[in-house]
């Protein structure tokens, strides 16, 4: 992969990561500035734990989503970016644009989720 294509992935990369902490950063202070009001009722009160669980789930998604980011980040400053992991081949560049955090082609992917193939990197 070429030099500008490399830097064109790394910003689009850090944008990602800015919105996600900032969403991530909402998400964890609408979960805690969720007041239990003792005067509301029982309904009120398992809507507004549910509302709790749900917005810190969501935030937890989005802070994994953000390791795998900040791994791509990694690659691209180790020059390794667009490599798959597994079998050490080039990463398509559709599935890069799709998902600029991948760490697999398509076809390891695919093996991961059918459970055929162990997510181990290959030893290069």
């Amino acid at each position: 992969m070429d030099k500008k294509t490399r830097e064109q992935f790394r910003r689009r990369l850090v944008e990602y990561s800015r919105n996600l902490e900032n969403q991530a950063a909402r998400k964890e202070e609408g979960g805690r500035s969720l007041e239990e009001d003792s005067t509301a009722d029982i309904g009120d009160r398992a809507s507004n734990t549910y509302t709790k669980e749900l917005l810190f789930s969501q935030s937890s998604n989005q802070r994994g989503l953000l390791q795998m980011i900040d791994a791509a980040l990694d690659r691209i400053r180790e020059d390794s970016f667009g490599e798959c992991l597994s079998c050490g081949q080039e990463i398509g560049r559709k599935r890069l644009e799709a998902v600029p955090w991948t760490r697999y082609c398509i076809e390891c992917q695919t093996r991961i989720e059918e459970g055929s193939d162990r997510e181990e990197p290959a030893r290069i």
